[in-house]
C-alpha cells in the first residue's frame, strides 16, 4: 500500500514538474512573439505627412547697382507672385525605442524632429532691367532664398506645427494599444504612458 501511495506521489509530482515547465516555455515563446511582432510594428512605420498648407504671397525685388561711384544707379527689378505648398512630415522609421522582455515595457526614447518641405511656385512678371545691371542666375536664386525665409516665418507664425504634433501624437497612441494589447507597458522618455489621453500632454 505505502509504495502504491508513493509511486503515485511520485508520479504526480513528475506532472506538475511536467506541466510547470511547459508553461514556462509557452510563456517565454508568447513573450518572444509579442516583443518579436512590437519592433516590426515599428520598424515598418515609414514617413508620416501630418499636416500640409497653401501660401500665396506678392514680392517686388529690387536690386541697385551703381556705377562709377556715385554718379549713376542702375537698377532692376521684378514683379514675383509665390504660390507655395508646405508639408510637415516625420520619419517615424527613425523612432529610437528600447524593449524590455523582462518587464514587458517599450521604451520610446526619442522622436525624430519634423521635416518641413516647402515647394514654392514662382512667377515672374515685369522684370525691367538694363545691360549695365542684367538680371542673372543669382538674381533669381537670392529670389528664392528671400522667399524661403519669408515663408519659414509664415510657417513658424501659423499653427501649422502644432498641427502636426497633434496629428502626430494621435498616431503614436496606437503604440499604446498595441502594448496594451499584448499586456505590456509603454513608456516615453522612461515615464509610463497610462492612457491614450496621455499622448496630449506629452512633450516632443
Amino acid at each position: 500500500m505505502r509504495k502504491i501511495l508513493f509511486g503515485v506521489i511520485i508520479t504526480l509530482i513528475i506532472l506538475f514538474s511536467f506541466k510547470y515547465c511547459n508553461d514556462k516555455r509557452e510563456d517565454k515563446i508568447v513573450l518572444k512573439q509579442s516583443s518579436a511582432l512590437i519592433q516590426k510594428q515599428i520598424n515598418n512605420v515609414g514617413k508620416l505627412v501630418v499636416t500640409e498648407g497653401h501660401f500665396s504671397e506678392v514680392f517686388n525685388y529690387n536690386n541697385s547697382k551703381e556705377i562709377f561711384g556715385d554718379y549713376f544707379t542702375s537698377e532692376k527689378k521684378a514683379l514675383v507672385v509665390v504660390n507655395a505648398s508646405v508639408s510637415i512630415q516625420y520619419d517615424l522609421s527613425k523612432i529610437e525605442f528600447e524593449v524590455d522582455e523582462g518587464n514587458k515595457t517599450l521604451h520610446i526614447l526619442s522622436i525624430p524632429e519634423e521635416e518641413i518641405k516647402i515647394s514654392p511656385d514662382l512667377e515672374y512678371y515685369d522684370i525691367q532691367s538694363d545691360f549695365l545691371n542684367p538680371f542673372e542666375a543669382k538674381d533669381y536664386n537670392d529670389i528664392k532664398t528671400i522667399v524661403n525665409q519669408s515663408l519659414t516665418k509664415k510657417i513658424e507664425a501659423s499653427e501649422l506645427k502644432s498641427n502636426a504634433k497633434n496629428r502626430l501624437l494621435s498616431e503614436l497612441s496606437q503604440f499604446y494599444i498595441l502594448t496594451n494589447s499584448f499586456g505590456w507597458t509603454l513608456s516615453y522618455k522612461k515615464e509610463p504612458i497610462q492612457s491614450q489621453e496621455a499622448f496630449s500632454n506629452l512633450k516632443l
